[in-house]
């Protein structure tokens, strides 16, 4: 395993795979130490017996990568983990793989175990000395209760954890109910992990979306088509997964996701009982969503067309960028019955977000 992770950004800037930006990569030296712990033999007790035994492993390095959307955290994330050679490691979306830890605990806790974290967090650590986390929100009090002690039996199992996010980590679980209880792993990731603000100067994804349609009318197989072609553009073909977002105890899904973009359809999201902590996850989750299928908006849907009204505002307010193919222009989607004066803001806002400035 090399450890010029510097070097080989060079080379995909010489050749013309990324454009240069200095910040990203004065970012690079802090994946160094992680390149470092990894290149030492694994712990041959594995998982966290060591911990009762001579074995016990050094405490594994972090780093937490935060910046604004489209900044490349998640281009530096990937370059490290292809870098990181043949060592069990792991890139997910930080939300699917909590999913994975309460489905654990559900089944530990079923066996009557004492403390059903532990054997949980034990068996991650005996398959992967890497986690690599993409996009770390924590929306969910299930996700805040568990994530500190998860964190730290992992890291001291020797397992590294990096990871990004849109916020600072005072910033996560903001607002969120007993958060007073979250506090002491903002402290414990403060101290364990290197924080990192990536302030580069270029959002690469919107010069991607720069000056393109992201509203696409009439809705149908040809718009879905050129939404599935930007889908490919933003994620570099990446077929997507099912993504699980935990909110107040029941799962929000968006049929397709990575790296930050998401791809559903306006019933799959609109046609479900969802309410305002529902869209916010998803702005939480999401920085790019494409949706497809927005239908003529009237009475006869009203309950559909309220939500809508609520997604659009939770987008709106968490700067996600929608691209969107529907029945009509913003300002004819929905023009009589109830609801239909009210809606005027929402066409002005879905105007708004098109624009090529919007989200900057």
């Amino acid at each position: 395993m090399s450890n010029d992770l510097t070097a080989l950004y060079d080379c995909k800037v010489e050749d013309g795979s990324l454009r240069p930006d200095p910040a990203q990569r004065a970012a690079l030296p802090l994946f160094q130490p992680i390149l470092g712990h990894l290149a030492q033999p694994a712990p041959k007790s594995g998982g966290l017996r060591g911990l009762f035994g001579r074995a016990q492993p050094a405490p594994a390095p972090g780093l937490y990568l935060w910046g604004g959307v489209g900044r490349g955290k998640s281009m530096l994330m990937d370059l490290f983990v292809a870098h990181a050679g043949d060592v069990p490691k792991r890139r997910v979306h930080f939300h699917a793989f909590m999913q994975e830890i309460h489905a654990g605990l559900h089944k530990a806790r079923q066996a009557n175990t004492q403390d059903a974290l532990a054997p949980v967090a034990d068996a991650v650590a005996a398959k992967v000395r890497l986690l690599a986390f993409d996009e770390m929100q924590i929306t969910d009090i299930t996700d805040a209760m568990v994530v500190g002690r998860l964190f730290e039996r992992l890291m001291a199992a020797g397992v590294a954890i990096v990871t990004t996010s849109n916020r600072p980590p005072d910033d996560l679980y903001k607002d969120g109910l007993n958060r007073a209880l979250f506090l002491p792993f903002i402290d414990m990731l403060k101290a364990r992990m290197v924080v990192h603000h990536l302030e580069a100067e270029t959002d690469y994804r919107q010069h991607r979306l720069a000056g393109a349609q992201v509203y696409f009318t009439p809705g149908g197989a040809q718009a879905r088509e050129t939404l599935g072609q930007l889908w490919d553009d933003l994620t570099g073909h990446d077929p997507g997964a099912e993504l699980r977002l935990r909110v107040n105890g029941r799962d929000v899904i968006i049929p397709k996701a990575h790296n930050g973009v998401g791809r559903a359809s306006f019933w799959e999201l609109c046609g479900q009982p969802l309410g305002a902590a529902d869209y916010l996850a998803i702005a939480e989750a999401l920085r790019v969503l494409i949706l497809d299928d927005i239908p003529q908006l009237s009475s006869g849907n009203y309950n559909q067309a309220k939500r809508f009204v609520t997604l659009i505002d939770a987008l709106y307010e968490g700067h996600v960028r929608l691209i969107a193919s529907a029945a009509a222009e913003p300002e004819k989607l929905y023009t009589e019955g109830a609801g239909s004066f009210e809606f005027e803001r929402t066409a002005s806002r879905l105007r708004e977000m098109q624009s090529a400035d919007w989200q900057s």
